[in-house]
């Protein structure tokens, strides 16, 4: 183990590899791209929506794996339910795992699904009060952050984000100002971030838009700040910085009501109220793809034969409808549902009961912005990678890797193992001595 050793990784949620030639223009990503390497397009986990991803970036494994394989629970009758919020979700060990028993230091800022991780020292989670009598500081605590990491780092950074807890760009602003109180106070080992206002931009003017342009520069600005707060702590070099993005998205023109659908095929009763009594077959959107969930195995052939025939009427949205066997093959996605459908390129899913069938865009939901994702992860624009630092070979450039070769990359600079991953490491764009 060498103490010495600083990775720092900003996940910029939703950037992709179009949006490098306008990031070569600003002052900040210029410094780092004229010695990073690259990979151009990394190949996000199906569905390609934020928590799974996030959750396969730091395992390197595929969403059957560790078991996130939707951004919201599963509660399948309700159209509104919570994300996954806290590490206890998570069915595989992650890089935080690995290097903590190496003995490295850890942290973490709004990175999914990391609430009570046991093994991040300095831990931000991204987790918002409940109910209105919870406070923004009570959330933070009960989603681990230590009385050190509330007092050093979220106070003198609540005043951006206190009483607008999801609106960007001031939720961005604290993620990273948070970053730097943690880069300056911590000089963790290991640090991953997660800010995501390229992506709220996308979903409300679409995936290339002046105001996805004007996020670009704001992310730049940011980015200038981490580095400076990696010069002020003396860390300068000895740092390896990853940017890494999780997924891209589409252009959708409708949204479209599967369970709706399907109560009117017969599969699903809803009562006046418009709530569930009773299903064959249940459908829980994940933006531009959705789980069908079969109550009874007996019924598979039925729902199939259904869902075959919607398919090929070509009228709901769907362009193709995998079996559970094929997703898991194929994909390495499985869980509890029967089937996935795959979006036709311009349509999104809701989880809603109730006609109308078809509803317009809008921006009450990821999934129904003028943009969005969890689509298959081989259509549109993709995420997209860079680096710097110490072990980073400049200059290197790779194609296509996948995004569950991320943790395994760190893994690999850091001399520790990660035995249950699927990916690998990058060597292509690394300068790592044997250990």
């Amino acid at each position: 183990m060498d103490k010495n050793k600083h990775i720092i990784v900003i996940s910029e949620d939703a950037l992709v590899y179009e949006d490098l030639e306008e990031l070569r223009r600003l002052p900040n990503f210029s410094k780092i791209m004229e010695k990073a390497a690259f990979v151009d397009r990394m190949r996000s986990v199906y569905p390609t929506i934020t928590y799974p991803n996030h959750a396969s970036m730091r395992t390197g494994v595929r969403c059957g794996r560790h078991g996130i394989v939707n951004n919201e629970t599963p509660i399948l009758t309700q159209a509104r339910t919570p994300w996954f919020w806290m590490n206890d979700a998570l069915k595989a060990p992650d890089i935080f795992d690995a290097a903590k028993a190496a003995g490295y230091t850890t942290a973490a800022v709004f990175w999914p699904t990391t609430g009570r991780h046991p093994h991040i020292d300095w831990l931000v989670d991204e987790y918002w009060p409940m109910n209105e009598n919870q406070t923004t500081l009570e959330c933070f605590a009960e989603s681990g952050s230590s009385p050190e990491v509330i007092d050093k780092v979220i106070r003198p950074n609540m005043h951006l984000v206190d009483g607008m807890h999801r609106v960007h760009p001031h939720c961005d602003a604290f993620v990273h100002a948070c970053a730097c109180s943690i880069i300056r106070e911590f000089k963790p080992n290991l640090l991953l971030v997660h800010p995501a206002n390229i992506d709220e931009y996308r979903h409300e003017t679409g995936v290339f838009s002046a105001k996805v342009s004007h996020g670009l520069h704001e992310i730049d600005l940011w980015l200038g700040e981490v580095l400076k707060a990696i010069k002020d702590a003396g860390i300068e070099q000895d740092t390896d910085l990853f940017i890494v993005s999780d997924h891209g998205q589409l252009n959708i023109t409708r949204s479209v009501a599967l369970n709706a659908l399907l109560a009117d095929k017969g599969l699903l009763t809803v009562n006046a109220e418009g709530q569930v009594t009773d299903y064959v077959a249940i459908a829980k959107s994940a933006g531009m793809s959705a789980q069908i969930y079969v109550k009874d195995q007996k019924d598979l052939g039925r729902v199939h034969a259904v869902l075959e025939q919607m398919r090929e009427d070509g009228l709901y949205g769907f362009e193709r409808v995998f079996t559970a066997e094929e997703a898991r093959r194929e994909e390495g996605l499985y869980g509890d549902f029967s089937f996935v459908v795959e979006t036709d390129g311009y349509t999104s899913f809701s989880n809603a009961f109730t006609r109308p069938f078809v509803r317009r865009v809008d921006n009450s939901d990821y999934k129904f912005g003028r943009a969005t994702h969890g689509y298959h992860p081989d259509k549109g624009p993709q995420p997209t990678l860079m680096a710097c630092g110490p072990h980073i070979r400049a200059g290197a450039r790779v194609d296509r890797r996948s995004v569950i070769d991320e943790a395994p990359t760190y893994a690999r600079i850091l001399g520790v193992e990660m035995p249950e991953a699927e990916g690998k490491a990058i060597e292509e764009i690394l300068r790592v001595e044997e250990n």
